[in-house]
């Protein structure tokens, strides 16, 4: 188990391996920040499920080591995350500092795991139709160099998607299950991309 400070974020999603780069401007997570650099550096991406002060939170999210740090005059911060494992949240603990706390269990990853080549052009084919639908300007022959976890945790951390669907990809138990919701994703988003101002969600 480990007590983990958490920045609790809707819609930012991070993965073991990738990186995320944030504003810190609140006061309390100026404080959050200045007693992660002064401790470990590690920090907690984890969404709460209603965008609002105090709500409850999903039950995995990703710890982040910061990396790149640049402290502004005026106490503010401009960070980069680097995802090291994915937990999942056991409870909320009662403490005094500004920033919310919790105790998790850190969940092992899976490093070696690969899609099957039907799996990776089935994806490949549908973020294509995804992309040119958005009107998403891509390099796809750097895209095809990725290999498959870079790629697939990469699309999940970055996709336009509401914050149910980018927990469900994060929530994801392995590379394979992940490749084909974020397929099941792009093809539910993008036949109803044209609806109402509300846009669409899982919720």
């Amino acid at each position: 188990m480990a007590r983990i400070t958490i920045f609790p974020l809707p819609g930012a999603v991070l993965y073991p391996g990738l990186q995320l780069p944030l504003h810190i401007f609140e006061p309390r997570y100026r404080a959050m920040v200045s007693d992660a650099l002064a401790r470990d550096r590690r920090i907690g991406m984890i969404q709460p499920q209603r965008p609002v002060e105090g709500a409850p939170l999903f039950s995995v999210g990703c710890l982040g080591r910061i990396g790149d740090v640049e402290a502004l005059e005026d106490g503010r911060f401009n960070i980069v995350l680097t995802g090291e494992s994915r937990f999942r949240l056991l409870r909320e603990l009662d403490v005094t500092t500004p920033f919310r706390q919790i105790e998790a269990e850190l969940l092992p990853e899976r490093d070696n795991e690969v899609l099957a080549p039907i799996e990776r052009a089935s994806f490949e084919r549908e973020a294509k139709r995804f992309a040119d639908a958005q009107g998403y300007a891509v390099d796809w022959d750097q895209v095809g160099r990725l290999d498959d976890q870079s790629l697939i945790n990469g699309v999940s951390q970055i996709a336009p998607f509401d914050a149910a669907a980018k927990q469900a990809l994060l929530e994801a138990e392995t590379l394979p299950a992940r490749c084909e919701l974020l397929v099941q994703l792009m093809q539910f988003f993008g036949r109803h991309s044209d609806d109402d101002d509300e846009g669409v969600t899982l919720q």
